[in-house]
């Protein structure tokens, strides 16, 4: 007899500690559990962005594990929530979020953006307390700028090279055109039976600290000659004036001056005093 109630103690000792084990393991693999997990931000997105005036920006804000939570934009500068979930709240229809169905992505698209539109917006997520990362924009005004004076001199014959920068704006700056006077200009082809002939007229754009755009054109002529324009995608024109002269020309026009040479005073002085002679 005391035997047998021996082993019903050790069998309902038994059966105790494996239903601990199984709830201990339940709480391990989140089963049955109040606790979820908490959901996280894709942190190797950029969230320094720079973007030109006018240039559709792109904050990409990526949530995953977000489960029933909420993602919201909010602009930090007045504490202004722009969105929640899919929906905008604000008058301003600049401002849109973008997220496709079952996608981590929640991005805030700004366009036609303005320099008042620069400053930090905050991705936030409604979990309690609150989770937020922050995002910085930048709204540049990009210039393009042709080296040197506003008016270039050059003898017929002689090689001419506009170089044209721009050291402000985003990456992205496109594509950039040349115009003489308000005219496309056309590149020359090369030539098939010498590849290692240069064409006369060629332009080159790359990418260095700065976007660089470089017009060339080898054996000038006077027809070359008017007003010259490099042209970006998303930023002002810069112009420039070219003269392709024969000969060698004055001094005053190696610096761009045009103006006549004025005669000195004492020669005015002299001319004056021979009148009352």
């Amino acid at each position: 007899m005391l035997f047998t109630i021996v082993l019903w103690l050790l069998m309902i000792e038994t059966r105790g500690a494996q239903g601990l084990m199984y709830r201990d393991r339940r709480t391990i693999y989140g089963q049955n559990s109040n606790s979820s997990e908490l959901p996280t931000y894709e942190t190797c997105v950029t969230r320094n962005v720079t973007t030109a005036i006018g240039q559709t920006a792109f904050l990409h804000c990526r949530v995953y594990n977000r489960g029933d939570k909420e993602v919201s934009w909010m602009r930090k500068r007045d504490m202004h929530i722009l969105s929640a979930g899919i929906s905008t709240y604000t008058t301003d229809l600049r401002f849109q979020v973008i997220h496709p169905d079952r996608s981590e992505n929640w991005t805030l698209q700004i366009k036609s953006p303005q320099p008042r539109d620069s400053g930090t917006y905050e991705c936030q997520i409604s979990t309690e307390p609150k989770m937020s990362l922050n995002y910085t924009l930048n709204v540049v005004e990009a210039k393009a700028r042709i080296e040197g004076p506003s008016d270039k001199y050059v003898k017929t014959g002689s090689e001419l090279t506009l170089t044209c920068v721009m050291s402000q704006g985003p990456h992205d700056l496109g594509t950039v055109a040349w115009y003489r006077d308000n005219q496309p200009v056309v590149t020359s082809p090369r030539n098939e039976n010498d590849v290692d002939a240069e064409p006369r007229i060629n332009v080159e754009t790359v990418w260095s600290d700065a976007l660089t755009s470089r017009l060339k054109i080898i054996y000038a002529k006077p027809s070359d000659s008017g007003n010259y324009s490099c042209v970006p995608t998303v930023a002002e024109r810069a112009s420039i004036n070219v003269h392709v002269i024969n000969g060698e020309h004055p001094a005053a026009m190696q610096h761009g001056n045009t103006a006549v040479s004025k005669p000195a005073p004492y020669l005015l002085l002299a001319l004056i005093l021979c009148q009352f002679r």
